[in-house]
């Protein structure tokens, strides 16, 4: 019953939350559906932090399609063999998962430290950023030390055809019974943030900016400034 539950009825469950908490917040909420930008009370933090982490679960995200979605008979049927996979996993896992661990670090250091952007931030800001690092973290340990130190989990066995089957509706629970702990406590920690994400800023992510480019950009200035060009 603890396999059914946690690989069947959490993951669904989860996903029905994210799906229908999205809907009802666009619905009803459209004004909340962003991010607000503290730029204006510290840009060097910001700049930097916001840089390597956004860079990094984008190559992240990338290399989770590659090794969840992507049955592995793909890569035996364009001659790719498992360890050359497990090669370049480990090394461009490892490093986008120490790119979002780095940026997360900085905007959570950010948060706590700048006494304006600390003021801004509420409860769902320090939820979702420091369930990311912990996930990020996992992961990262789970690519860089547990792969090569413990043993190089083949995934795309178990975990892969598990995620999969969720989306036939058939899912075959069963596969993660011998999946080690710590795979299966980042997938969980994963589908909790999946739930999460209509609750907290995070919901900005499924915002396509197809109209940025020709958005005209936000200026700002200083109270200083203003007041020279008054007396001059």
């Amino acid at each position: 019953m603890t396999g059914i539950f946690w690989w069947v009825v959490f993951p669904y469950l989860t996903l029905a939350v994210m799906i229908f908490g999205l809907l009802y917040r666009f619905a009803f909420r459209q004004v909340s559906w962003t991010a607000p930008s503290t730029e204006i009370f510290e840009k060097k933090w910001l700049r930097i932090g916001s840089t390597v982490f956004h860079y990094g679960i984008i190559f992240a995200f990338v290399g989770h399609i590659m090794g969840v979605l992507i049955p592995r008979s793909v890569y035996h049927f364009f001659g790719i063999s498992d360890e050359t996979y497990h090669i370049f996993a480990i090394a461009g896992g490892g490093f986008a998962g120490l790119m979002v661990v780095v940026g997360l670090v900085l905007l959570l250091l950010r948060k706590i430290l700048n006494r304006r952007v600390r003021a801004h931030a509420g409860f769902g800001d320090y939820f979702a950023v420091s369930l990311v690092l912990i996930i990020a973290a996992i992961g990262t340990y789970m690519t860089i030390v547990y792969n090569t130190t413990v043993v190089t989990y083949e995934y795309r066995t178990t975990i892969g055809p598990w995620f999969r089957s969720l989306f036939t509706f058939n899912p075959q629970y069963g596969l993660m019974a011998t999946v080690p702990f710590v795979f299966q406590l980042h997938i969980i920690l994963a589908f909790l943030l999946f739930a999460s994400i209509p609750f907290t800023h995070l919901v900005h992510m499924f915002s396509f900016p197809a109209r940025y480019p020709a958005r005209a950009p936000q200026q700002y200035r200083s109270r200083n400034s203003y007041r020279r060009r008054e007396r001059t």
